[in-house]
């Protein structure tokens, strides 16, 4: 099974019919997608009433791709809510997201690392610490600094992701030199790989000075040609028993990831999410 979604759904206006309240975006997101990535989580440990209500505005077959908290990951860097210690941080997370979990809505959650998170012992450690606090959850990982994909760090990175149950975030970004972390089509823990695109926007990418830096690093619209190319790359991924695959689009600040995303259904075959079976042989003769 493939399933293509966006990062958040409140920022995609073709979705919607004007003046449609917040509250009833993500009620009419779930019309044309199966799975959003909650990216809200990542700036603040949500309430369960939030994720109540978010569950109950989604179809039965919907499901989230929950962005872990930034404290969790190590991005904040002094600036998390305040907690007595990492357990305690953990376990509000875990606890927020409780609505997810018992509506079966839980697709897994994103640990996505900053670019400082090099592939060391410690980081290793570290990765080996957050699966014990979470528990039986299901983990996806993205790094974000290319050490973890070296000549000599690859396989071992991905061997320590099946071994460890971490499934694998697939990224698709610029490459623009030895700081790019490439497109590794590779699976991580069975069942299920993820793939994140970021577009590639190689100047804005570069831009880490600007104020709005995360707006233009994402500003970018992938042309016919690049979504072709990642059909066959999801070819490769399924003969590598990538089990089921998630494509999330995260090229937002521009307006163009819907549009992607619908393109990206279409040479698969797919039809909207209200109006799709939950499987279907998307490599079949039309």
């Amino acid at each position: 099974m493939i399933q293509i979604g966006l990062t958040g759904w409140g920022d995609h206006d073709d979705l919607y019919p004007a003046r449609t309240p917040a509250r009833e975006k993500l009620r009419i997101y779930g019309q044309h997608f199966p799975v959003v990535e909650v990216d809200s989580s990542f700036y603040a440990i949500q309430s369960q009433d939030n994720f109540q209500r978010w569950v109950d505005s989604t179809p039965d077959h919907f499901s989230f791709f929950v962005k872990a908290y930034q404290g969790m990951t190590g991005h904040s860097r002094g600036k998390n809510q305040k907690f007595a210690g990492p357990g305690e941080m953990f376990e509000a997370f875990i606890r927020s997201i409780d609505p997810v979990v018992n509506a079966g809505k839980l697709n897994a959650i994103l640990f996505q690392f900053p670019p400082w998170f090099d592939c060391t012992p410690d980081s290793v450690r570290r990765l080996r610490a957050i699966r014990k606090w979470m528990g039986d959850l299901p983990l996806a990982v993205e790094f974000r600094n290319p050490s973890w994909f070296q000549d000599d760090t690859r396989e071992k990175t991905i061997q320590f992701m099946r071994e460890e149950g971490w499934f694998h975030v697939v990224c698709d970004e610029p490459q623009i030199g030895p700081g790019s972390v490439p497109t590794v089509l590779e699976p991580g823990a069975a069942g299920k790989t993820f793939i994140r695109l970021h577009g590639r926007n190689a100047e804005g990418w570069k831009m880490s000075s600007a104020p709005n830096w995360r707006e233009i690093r994402t500003l970018y619209r992938y042309s016919t040609e690049e979504l072709t190319e990642w059909r066959e790359h999801l070819r490769l991924l399924e003969e590598k028993d990538a089990g089921d695959i998630y494509m999330i689009f995260n090229n937002n600040s521009g307006g163009d990831a819907a549009d992607n995303a619908k393109e990206m259904m279409s040479l698969l075959g797919m039809k909207p999410a209200a109006h799709a079976p939950r499987q279907m042989d998307l490599f079949g003769e039309a």
